[in-house]
């Protein structure tokens, strides 16, 4: 296997990984002993489900999240300049989109070492091809503001987007923050504006549903613990 650094997709929440996966990651998986990771935790208990087999203990593991240094970052890389695959592994699906893996493979990508991303469920991706909207330009926004009026005027700008741009936006929240932008989404919008609320993407219990403003009103149901994704489209 050449030596590089590999981005290593998980699943989007408790589903099976033959389902999401396929197998060559598990090969790759198999080949590294160096892992930069967002939650050690859970990264273990994911390359455990990837193969029991494998020695944990023997695994190098760097913790990577918002509080992490570029100067540790730059440090973790190491054991790839000494010639050792390594891995890069998010809380859930994919590494380095809409995840802090992004400053490590900045960093890889200046020092002109090679990356290899690796397929695996993205929920942009996944929510935008279900959604029935703009495929061919989209824009995803993270988190919107926690203030109700910066957050109201987030929606307000990304709904004249959809008009004027004929683009497709999209945005997450935290699970129990769900019914507040919901809500804040069916009071802000026009009523023929679309939103497809995807929840829940490739797990047990998925719901994808495109609805106008209108027509979710008095009709949304109970996603207050529920990883979810919206998308807003014309």
């Amino acid at each position: 296997m050449e030596t590089a650094l590999y981005l290593l997709p998980v699943t989007l929440g408790e589903t099976s990984l033959d389902a999401v996966l396929p197998s060559y990651n598990k090969e790759v998986i198999l080949n590294i002993r160096h892992f930069i990771v967002e939650d050690v935790r859970s990264a273990r208990r994911f390359l455990k489900k990837v193969a029991k087999e494998i020695d944990i203990d023997a695994l190098s593991f760097y913790p990577l999240n918002k509080h992490t240094s570029s100067e540790d970052i730059s440090g973790y890389l190491k054991p790839l300049k000494e010639g050792y695959s390594m891995g890069v592994i998010s809380e859930a699906g994919c590494p380095a989109v809409a995840d802090p893996g992004a400053d490590v493979v900045a960093i890889a990508q200046r020092e002109n070492m090679r990356v290899v991303p690796l397929v695996g469920p993205s929920s942009i991706i996944l929510s935008v091809m279900a959604s029935g909207f703009n495929g061919q330009s989209f824009a995803f926004h993270g988190y919107l503001p926690i203030e109700q009026g910066e957050r109201t005027k987030a929606l307000k700008l990304l709904e004249q987007r959809v008009y004027a741009e004929h683009q497709t936006q999209l945005f997450i929240e935290t699970p129990y923050r769900n019914s507040k932008i919901i809500e804040e989404i069916l009071n802000t919008c026009r009523p023929q504006t679309k939103l497809c609320i995807a929840a829940n993407i490739t797990c047990e219990g998925e719901f994808i549903k495109t609805k106008t403003v209108k027509a979710w009103r008095g009709n949304v149901p109970d996603l207050s613990k529920t990883p979810c994704i919206f998308l807003l489209y014309q």
